[in-house]
């Protein structure tokens, strides 16, 4: 059970995260509580505004329409990677949405298709509407891109979330597709990359130049595996790093295979064209009981290249064609920004 972050906290927790915060009039008393009670709070959801103009789109998201009356959202991430503060309390931003995903959420899993809309979004989730289109061409800058991975690892940090709480609009309510223009497995790749780092750590930073910085993913939720098949894995994201930089890595997994069966596993890079680079087979032999079989790689990506690891199980009988499950995957090493 989270209770919700006070104004003043959240303020605190947005400016350590190196945020530049814009105070925009009663925001810490404008709220909807007279509607519904506000907590306790589970994750952050991202949504873009469908708005051009960030003085607009501001006043908007604190106002509201007439039909749907303000706070919209708590804050207001422009294209400038400012973030404008409207609201504490609740806000009429997550509306209904399945509860399935809550429950997900809460336990950090992978989410479940969004097919129902019976549970009470504007309680439990903090919002950020982000200045776009969402027609899909708008661009994303990068500081605003930035500032929305910011904003949320802020809350998650001050919950003890980890980035598997940051959720968009498109997830949570059925017909929804905000965002649009960026996917939010790679903005939770970001946020919980951020999480590895002391609140307003920036790429880069002086004291880090020379120093690795640590992969590490986890994967709890079981994954079918059909024999014969490569399969890209979800370890945390499917992306496990994105950018420019230099790696060493080891996936491990964990099954229950029939002996002697052959295990095979690989990294790739991802290019935007689709094309991708492929790295070394690694083999193993399935044990008795559990296996734990690992796959290394090292490599290079440059930086609009992203890093993924699959997965391939080839039973002892040929004519065998019954899936495996892998119950645990994770990634861990280390990288240099190139």
């Amino acid at each position: 059970m989270a209770a919700p972050i006070t104004a003043s906290g959240f303020l605190k927790a947005l400016k350590a995260e190196g945020l530049t915060v814009v105070e925009v009039g009663d925001w810490r008393s404008h709220n909807r509580n007279h509607k519904g009670p506000w907590g306790p709070v589970h994750g952050v959801m991202i949504h873009h505004t469908v708005t051009r103009g960030s003085a607009a789109t501001v006043d908007i998201c604190r106002k509201g329409y007439a039909s749907l009356p303000g706070p919209l959202c708590h804050g207001v991430i422009t294209k400038d990677g400012r973030v404008h503060l409207v609201g504490h309390g609740r806000a009429n931003h997550a509306g209904l949405g399945d509860g399935d995903v809550l429950r997900a959420v809460i336990a950090e899993r992978t989410l479940p298709p969004d097919n129902e809309a019976d549970t009470d979004g504007n309680r439990h989730f903090y919002g950020f509407e982000c200045e776009n289109l969402g027609d899909g061409k708008d661009p994303w800058p990068a500081a605003q891109l930035d500032a929305i991975e910011r904003a949320a690892a802020a809350l998650c940090r001050h919950h003890g979330w980890n980035g598997r709480s940051v959720v968009g609009h498109l997830e949570w309510q059925p017909g929804k597709v905000d965002p649009r223009g960026f996917t939010m497995a790679s903005m939770r790749a970001r946020v919980e990359e951020r999480l590895n780092h002391p609140a307003g750590w920036t790429p880069g930073d002086s004291e880090e130049e020379d120093m690795p910085r640590a992969i590490s993913r986890t994967g709890n939720d079981d994954q079918r595996i059909t024999p014969r098949k490569w399969t890209t894995l979800t370890v945390g994201g499917t992306d496990l790093l994105t950018g420019a930089s230099h790696y060493q890595a080891t996936a491990h997994l964990q099954m229950v295979v029939p002996p002697g069966s052959t295990l095979q596993g690989r990294f790739y890079h991802l290019r935007p064209d689709g094309s991708r680079w492929t790295g070394p087979i690694v083999e193993r032999l399935g044990t008795t009981g559990g296996s734990y079989p690992d796959f290394g790689n090292s490599g290079s990506v440059v930086a609009n290249e992203r890093v993924r690891f699959e997965f391939a199980y080839y039973p002892p009988d040929a004519g065998d064609q019954t899936p495996v499950t892998i119950t645990s995957a994770k990634v861990r090493g280390l990288y240099w920004e190139a």
